[in-house]
C-alpha cells in the first residue's frame, strides 16, 4: 500500500492507514530547507512537525512518523501525539492537517536538534509557517 509520495516542494504525506486500533502511520519527505520551516513546530517544549492531511484526528491520538530530512539520506522513526489541529476551511487560507508532538525522549531530542540545526538562523524567521 505504500506508494512513492510526488515529487514537490512542501512536506508530502502518504494516506495514514485506516485502522483505529494502531496508530496511523504516515510517512513525511522533507526535499527543501524551505518546506522543513514551514512544518517545524518549535512551540511544543520537545519539538514537532505539521503534517498536511485530510484525515480527521482527535488531540491527544497516536501518530507514527517515518520522516526524511533534506539532504540527508536516513528515515527518522517518531512516535508522536496530535497536539494541533488545522481544520478544513481555517482561516487564512492555512493547509488542513495536524501538528505531531514529539515525544519527550533522548532519541528525539537529539532529531529535534537535528532539524534546528538544519534551519540554522531562520528558525528566529518571522517568515509564516503552515500553523502559527
Amino acid at each position: 500500500m505504500s506508494e512513492k509520495p510526488p515529487p514537490r516542494t512542501v512536506p508530502s504525506a502518504l494516506a495514514p492507514a485506516t485502522s483505529s486500533a494502531r496508530p496511523s502511520v504516515i510517512q513525511l519527505v522533507f526535499r527543501e530547507k524551505g518546506a522543513l520551516y514551514a512544518a517545524y513546530m518549535p512551540v511544543f517544549t520537545d519539538g514537532g512537525l505539521f503534517v498536511p492531511t485530510t484525515r480527521e484526528y482527535r488531540l491527544g491520538e497516536d501518530i507514527y512518523l517515518l520522516l526524511s530530512l533534506p539532504d540527508d539520506p536516513q528515515r527518522y522513526p517518531v512516535a508522536g501525539k496530535v497536539g494541533w489541529i488545522t481544520p478544513a476551511n481555517a482561516s487564512g487560507g492555512r493547509t488542513q492537517g495536524v501538528g505531531v508532538r514529539f515525544p519527550s525522549d533522548e532519541k528525539t531530542r537529539g532529531l529535534k536538534l537535528k532539524i534546528e540545526e538544519a534551519l540554522g538562523t531562520s528558525i528566529s524567521s518571522a517568515k509564516p509557517t503552515q500553523t502559527i
